[in-house]
């Protein structure tokens, strides 16, 4: 199930806790506990633009249709084409990974209040 579908995005991520949809900045955002963790957005294609590791920025923006985010903060956010040569449960595990980065940076109230358990 390609998450580059506005419909796959919304089934696979609403069965995470805490996780909320807005449509802004002409885009179908993901947020946990307020904070934005993945943006579906279309502009010559579908893109995906989700928080890594630095280990994973490094490696995934040497990859084709893989680049630093636009206008999110320095380092740490891709943008994936949905060109890119990513499987799409590599794609599902990225997007994961930013929920789980994002969760972590709620306070231990929030996520307790969301039902989220991180390991």
């Amino acid at each position: 199930m390609s998450l580059f579908d506005r419909q796959n995005f919304d089934l696979i991520l609403e069965k995470w806790p805490g996780v909320s949809f807005v449509d802004q900045w002409d885009s179908h955002v993901a947020k946990v506990g307020g904070k934005v963790f993945a943006v579906l957005g279309e502009r010559e294609n579908w893109r995906l633009v989700v928080k890594c590791s630095e280990e994973s920025f490094e490696i995934l923006t040497q990859m084709h249709g893989v680049s630093q985010a636009p206008y999110f903060a320095k380092r740490k956010w891709i943008s994936i084409s949905d060109d890119a040569p990513l499987e799409p449960m590599e794609v599902e595990h990225y997007v994961r990974r930013s929920y789980e980065l994002v969760a972590c940076g709620l306070t231990k109230k929030v996520r307790t209040e969301l039902g989220i358990r991180l390991s």
